[in-house]
């Protein structure tokens, strides 16, 4: 058998993954996602071992670093975002927003972004009454625009599509960012006060760099893919990338030789394999967390508690107790409001009082608050 069928290739897609006989696979994967064992530096270095954090609640993408850092600040993200332009946030997996390093920005925009996304951004925008011509005009406009006065806020570039007499009312504008995202012209910079704002790619982050290899690049993020999540399995991959599964096995196959050896199939790099770390502390994780979206089954970390995930799709805040979700919380008047699911051990209770304590740090207090796309933050 081959490295790939030994890792990758025995598991059957109907198997639970709680089911699997490897007894290791929820702690080594939360050991990957920086929840245990020692915290990373910097935002960058989240940025490094996770590689796309999810980003369309900025609250929810700054709170993915503080859980995963030590006395950091959601300014510290800010300014990683604004003057050190060491991260960037753009719609890139899946057609979702996500923060990710400057320097993966562009392999990462080229191997995920596909045509079938931009496709889905045009029938959103037709859906909308807005032409094709309409749409080529708005991206022309946000670009110009930001050429010309960029770094600009959502409603600073809606403002710039009105007076252009092109249609600007509800999601157009936003829809016509996307598009300028998903073709690589912009991505979201700085913050300009408590709003994000968009800059042109070229001016923000440079030239770009030589495009890879479509097998260097996906052999980059099967590897990287699985320094932040792994154990995991192809089709885990596939989904959290948003590509198909076939392009996720190419990946894996090609770094077989750099997989460790595991009897339930699941894929692994054995230079980051390490035994007995056990489970994280109680965390306190923010809206959208990586642990609910970076593989196909949330099923082990929520067991019966769907509630987590509305049924509209946003992913609230929760906490984690022994690996597994044990309550919700909200941001309210500069105070962490926890909902448990049940009873909690004091001794968790107790950490997670001193986790709302740092949340609150971290934040900044009652002043420190998140616009949502609708707004074009």
């Amino acid at each position: 058998a081959s490295p790939l069928s030994r890792t990758v290739g025995a598991v059957r897609d109907d198997v639970p993954v709680e089911a699997l006989p490897e007894p290791d696979w929820l702690s080594a994967r939360l050991r990957a996602q920086l929840l245990t064992a020692e915290p990373a530096d910097t935002a960058v270095d989240v940025a490094r071992r996770l590689l796309a954090i999810q980003g369309q609640d900025l609250r929810g993408a700054r709170l993915a670093i503080r859980s995963r850092t030590s006395g950091l600040t959601a300014a510290d993200v800010d300014r990683a975002l604004g003057k050190d332009r060491s991260l960037v946030i753009t719609w890139l997996n899946r057609g979702t927003l996500h923060l990710v390093r400057s320097e993966d920005y562009w392999w990462l925009h080229r191997l995920t972004v596909r045509p079938n996304l931009l496709a889905a951004v045009r029938r959103r925008l037709g859906q909308a009454g807005v032409s094709e011509n309409d749409a080529d005009k708005g991206v022309a406009v946000i670009e110009k625009a930001l050429g010309r006065s960029g770094p600009l806020s959502g409603q600073q570039l809606r403002d710039a599509i009105a007076v252009a007499g092109l249609p600007s009312s509800g999601y157009v504008p936003l829809f016509m960012l996307t598009l300028a995202s998903m073709r690589g012209s912009v991505v979201r910079g700085p913050m300009a006060g408590k709003q994000h704002a968009y800059v042109l790619t070229a001016d923000w982050l440079g030239r770009a760099p030589s495009q890879l290899e479509p097998d260097v690049a996906l052999a980059r993020l099967a590897r990287r893919y699985l320094a932040g999540h792994g154990p995991a399995r192809d089709r885990d991959l596939a989904q959290w990338a948003g590509l198909p599964l076939g392009q996720a096995r190419r990946g894996l196959s090609a770094i077989a030789g750099e997989l460790a050896d595991r009897s339930d199939g699941l894929a692994e790099l054995a230079a980051g394999r390490r035994d007995g770390a056990g489970l994280p502390p109680p965390r306190l994780l923010g809206a959208y967390d990586p642990v609910l979206l970076g593989w196909a089954d949330r099923g082990p970390i929520l067991g019966d508690h769907r509630e987590v995930v509305t049924v509209n799709g946003l992913f609230r805040p929760f906490a984690l107790v022994d690996g597994r979700a044990a309550g919700i919380w909200s941001w309210r008047d500069g105070q962490v409001a926890l909902e448990p699911f049940g009873e909690l051990p004091p001794a968790a209770a107790a950490v997670l009082a001193a986790e709302a304590r740092d949340v609150a740090r971290f934040l900044g207090g009652p002043g420190e608050r998140t616009a949502g796309d609708d707004a074009l933050g």
